[in-house]
């Protein structure tokens, strides 16, 4: 018998939404002992699939078809109260932002003894050593300060062990996790892969696995369901779905997965353009005394260069300094040595006047397009407010908004829309639009495509391409993700605890890395020993 299986499961979504249901006659079963990947793009269903197993369905969103069975009870009749204590003690699930999931006024410690405390008549003696010993059996450093410890003073990396620990420490028989690798760098997600690939060994738990990453997939996946607009379209063995998908959409998810490899197409070269000479930029926090403060080097005497037209790739885990040198590129920070020049001029001597002048050379396109966009505000107006700032008419900003949206691949039509009516992937593009309302020389990019589905994440990557060679930009391009940066740059910038220990053409470093550490970031990659069948950037992939 399965340990967990959904038989023609439907979930109805309430009146007014894009499609009348989130499930369309869902079914697939799991063993104990068994990892299952769930895989598609948001709006997919997987994460609602998750919610129904857990009882956790959003308001309005109701279950009015099916069975989900666990060691054969359908748990969709069951009272709140029988589904609360199968929650943790049963079925533990680890979700894909830990910082939302964990409470910002208590310790990592009380959080983790709660499941004790909930489900067992231990003692507290006995919940403490509990929890130190579940935050060793993660692996997190210190685990006697990590108790104590609340969840914004964690990395993200750690929050994400701490949720680990906290859905394991009851020993579930089933254990949900819904992306819980998204946002983390390449060894980070490698360690977390590692852990729950061991734990699942060790404890026979099964695993429903849910992400868009085929690489993550490849690495830890015995079987795959495939799911598109609520709907299962395929599922099987993990090698055979990988190497051989049948469905059309399996084949352009399969498609959209960058490779390891750059394309072979000549570096850009010519003379700096963009120049980063020995810039360095410390933060210090803590107390009144000198003695007390925490000072942490975020980057140190860097010195990089980009010639006009091309994109250089900065990568490295969280904390290597690279968001701190693109704001500083920005001037969002100021540097305390170093020079940064822009064809010629030094960006660092430029008073505030000259800078907001200036401003519009380099623009920026962030990570999260949800936070930097004013939902209160249309977007065509947030696209064709920094022209008007700088001067142009309004007429004429919005003609120009119209014309980017064109641009990047959106309907001039929809610039009287507010940014939530928008997915994420045509987010991001109205980030790019506005970035290039200004008709920047340089565009610095902070891991703009890391939270995207990947084929939404392919047709992002294909877009900048063709706005480098169209408008003759220079990039900077921040990421972790090293199959994006094989796609995208040119140079290479490898960062480490905030400085840079290799540089040079891309193509160079990925077929022979000469650090130590980017050998490691190498091969953290998940899923790198797997080629997809289906050509990156093919018409399957569009």
């Amino acid at each position: 018998m399965s340990l967990l299986a959904i038989e023609g499961l439907t979930v109805a979504l309430p009146k007014g939404a894009d499609r009348p249901h989130a499930l369309e006659s869902v079914s697939f079963s799991l063993k104990a002992g068994e990892i299952l990947c769930v895989v598609g793009e948001s709006g997919s269903g997987k994460s609602l699939t998750a919610g129904a197993v857990m009882g956790l369905l959003p308001d309005g969103v109701v279950a009015t078809a099916g069975a989900i069975r666990y060691l054969g009870r359908d748990l969709l009749p069951l009272p709140a109260a029988e589904m609360r204590r199968l929650r943790g003690r049963d079925i533990g699930m680890v979700f894909q932002e830990p910082m939302t999931a964990l409470n910002p006024l208590r310790s990592i410690g009380s959080q983790i003894a709660e499941m004790f405390r909930t489900h067992t008549r231990l003692s507290g003696r006995e919940i403490d050593a509990r929890v130190l010993a579940l935050l060793e059996q993660v692996r997190i450093p210190d685990p006697a300060a990590a108790a104590r410890a609340y969840p914004h003073e964690l990395s993200g990396g750690q929050r994400q062990r701490a949720m680990i620990a906290m859905a394991l420490a009851l020993e579930p028989k089933l254990l949900i996790c819904d992306e819980p690798t998204t946002a983390l760098d390449v060894t980070t997600q490698a360690q977390i892969l590692a852990l729950i690939r061991d734990l699942q060994r060790r404890t026979g738990t099964a695993v429903l696995f849910i992400t868009h990453d085929f690489g993550v997939v490849a690495d830890i996946a015995d079987r795959v369901a495939v799911m598109r607009r609520g709907i299962l379209v395929e599922q099987g063995p993990a090698a055979e779905v990988l190497n051989n998908p049948q469905h059309p959409y399996t084949r352009a998810l399969v498609a959209a997965v960058p490779p390891l490899t750059p394309p072979g197409r000549p570096s850009v070269t010519g003379a700096p353009f963009l120049e980063i000479d020995r810039v360095s930029k410390t933060y210090r926090k803590g107390g009144l005394l000198r003695r007390s403060r925490r000072v942490t080097h975020a980057v140190k005497e860097v010195s990089l260069s980009l010639p006009r037209g091309g994109t250089l790739g900065i990568v490295g885990e969280s904390g290597s300094g690279k968001s701190t040198l693109a704001r500083c590129i920005l001037r969002l920070l100021d540097p305390e040595t170093g020079e940064i020049r822009l064809d010629g001029q030094d960006r660092l001597a430029l008073s505030k006047e000259a800078l907001r002048r200036e401003a519009r050379r380099v623009q920026m396109v962030f990570q999260d397009p949800f936070a930097s966009l004013n939902p209160r505000r249309r977007v065509g107006e947030l696209v064709a407010q920094g022209p008007i700032i700088h001067g142009t008419p309004r007429a004429e900003a919005m003609e120009r908004a119209r014309e980017l949206f064109s641009l990047v691949g959106l309907d001039p039509a929809a610039l009287d829309r507010f940014p939530h009516e928008f997915s994420g992937g045509q987010r991001q593009r109205i980030g790019l639009a506005r970035a290039l309302a200004l008709r920047p020389d340089v565009l610095v990019a902070d891991e703009p495509v890391s939270a995207l589905d990947v084929s939404v994440q392919a047709q992002v990557l294909k877009l900048l391409v063709q706005l480098r060679e169209q408008l003759g930009l220079s990039m900077v391009f921040i990421t972790h993700d090293l199959r994006v940066a094989a796609q995208l740059c040119d140079q290479l910038a490898v960062m480490r605890q905030g400085e840079v220990v290799e540089h040079g053409p891309a193509a160079a470093i990925f077929a022979d890395p000469q650090h130590e550490y980017t050998r490691a970031l190498m091969a953290a990659v998940p899923g790198k020993g797997w080629t997809p069948p289906v050509a990156f950037g093919s018409e399957e992939a569009a």
